[in-house]
């Protein structure tokens, strides 16, 4: 079997920032146990696999672990591939997916994604994610995951997770989030449950960082940053129930998977 992959560096501007994902164009679907194999094989955060599809595409991500069922970066990458690579004519480009219908479209020299808003609800700081981050959050939210909200993007910074105690967490991940020193707010996202300790940078999180943050700020654009090691800066627009990403993509790597 040979197959195509891209590796793309999501979130960035250049090679060897933003979120690596890897990106695989399929004629038609794999078995499960093939994609999940090559995911492992990997051993990216995320990899996508898409098929074409009616409306355009059919896409699935994986992370080394599962199969999950929205993820950001890998979306960005793979339009990145579609338009650059393959050179897809429209101006848009329609995905079916495990969440619904997601479209990418050119932005100038940017991708905008649009993704469903994910409002993240106040609760309980569980004693877990305290012990695991080892600091206090000002207060916590939960949707897809648990939002822990800091004072400063110092705090942020300086936290070391235990990630046994994270992976005992009923949600999919953490994300821990401050008012940024240059941008509206910054963030960190923590999911080893899913076999990803810490991603550098995550799209899917956003859809819960942007309606929190742009209730808080008054505001409805907002500039991010996730301060993870590599680091990628987001824009992000909350337009009703719908929150729209904007970032760039570029390719570092291509290849041939021959097993």
């Amino acid at each position: 079997m040979n197959i195509r992959q891209y590796q793309v560096d999501a979130f960035a501007s250049r090679a060897f920032e933003g979120n690596p994902a890897a990106v695989c164009p399929l004629e038609s679907w794999l078995d499960d146990g093939t994609l999940q194999a090559i995911a492992e094989e990997n051993n990216l955060s995320e990899i996508a696999f898409f098929v074409p599809s009616e409306k355009g595409f059919a896409l699935r991500w994986f992370t080394p672990l599962r199969e999950v069922d929205l993820c950001g970066h890998a979306i960005l990458a793979t339009a990145h591939v579609i338009f650059n690579i393959l050179r897809y004519p429209k101006q848009a480009i329609v995905f079916e997916t495990r969440s619904g219908e997601l479209s990418v479209a050119k932005n100038g020299a940017l991708l905008e994604m649009d993704f469903p808003s994910l409002s993240p609800e106040p609760c309980a700081c569980p004693e877990i994610l305290t012990a695991a981050l080892g600091f206090q959050p000002l207060e916590v939210l939960a949707a897809d995951d648990y939002l822990a909200v800091f004072d400063s993007e110092a705090s942020i910074r300086a936290i070391t997770p235990d990630h046994s105690l994270l992976r005992q967490l009923d949600l999919r991940g953490v994300i821990v989030t401050a008012p940024g020193s240059d941008v509206d707010f910054v963030s960190r996202f923590f999911a080893p449950k899913y076999g990803i300790p810490e991603d550098p940078v995550t799209g899917s999180a956003h859809c819960e960082l942007a309606p929190y943050w742009a209730k808080k700020l008054g505001k409805n654009t907002l500039s991010a940053k996730q301060v993870s090691k590599r680091g990628g800066n987001i824009t992000c627009e909350v337009k009703a129930d719908r929150v729209l990403l904007l970032g760039h993509a570029v390719t570092f790597m291509q290849a041939d998977l021959v097993f």
